[in-house]
């Protein structure tokens, strides 16, 4: 163990979370990543677990603090993206989208807590500005980004007092593998709606996050909105 802060960032292999693991290291942190990867670059320590399952986030947790130490920084960014009208979303497509957003940011958030009060430290949560302004097609991701936001509040309100901050971005469409080539949010139709006229970077996404976890020690339930003005 070094005597570097453990910061743990879920999804880490690419996209918004690789940027995060990227910054965090310059920021001084020795990273541990839980992905579906086993592998994560740039990071001390990865664990394969779905945050979806868990019992399999409270394992990977405990494996990450006996290897790296205990944690003082979070960053939950595992998700996936999807489009479909309401009436074609299954069951199945509405438990997994929730299971794996919503229900993965509560294990995290309930497996390290204890981690965080001992170092007062922080926790911020990766939604959407879909959670926010919503959007055809993305009624299920929505859903499960807007409930992101009514924990994160009721979280940071509930260990605030104890010196923990839990605040939240919520990125607009942004340049990673998530959104496909033949994406409607590539689109220059759409780009042109934006004020900035761009997709945002997850560097830039990553550079809000370090805001909220470095130097926003009075933000409490905040939501940083990353999206080029899609939602002002």
């Amino acid at each position: 163990m070094s005597g570097q802060p453990v910061a743990l960032v879920t999804g880490g292999a690419s996209g918004i979370g690789a940027a995060t693991v990227d910054m965090l290291l310059r920021r001084g942190f020795t990273v541990g990543c839980l992905d579906l990867k086993e592998s994560v670059a740039g990071a001390e320590y990865t664990v394969a677990a779905d945050v979806s399952d868990a019992d399999a986030v409270r394992e990977a947790v405990s494996e990450l603090r006996d290897q790296l130490g205990p944690v003082s920084a979070v960053v939950t960014s595992a998700g996936y993206y999807e489009m479909a009208p309401v009436a074609d979303i299954t069951v199945d497509a509405w438990r997994r989208m929730l299971r794996v957003h919503l229900g993965g940011l509560v294990n995290v958030a309930r497996a390290t807590l204890p981690d965080l009060v001992d170092a007062r430290g922080a926790l911020v949560a990766v939604a959407s500005e879909l959670a926010v302004g919503g959007g055809d097609g993305d009624a299920h991701y929505a859903a499960a980004k807007g409930a992101i936001l009514g924990f994160v509040r009721s979280l940071a309100a509930e260990v605030a007092p104890q010196g923990v901050t839990v605040n939240c971005v919520a990125p607009g469409p942004t340049d990673t593998p998530l959104l496909a080539a033949d994406s409607p949010w590539r689109a220059k139709e759409y780009l042109t709606t934006l004020p900035l006229r761009k997709l945002a970077t997850p560097r830039e996404v990553a550079r809000c996050i370090e805001y909220l976890l470095c130097d926003a020690t009075f933000s409490v339930g905040d939501v940083v909105n990353v999206n080029s003005g899609a939602v002002i």
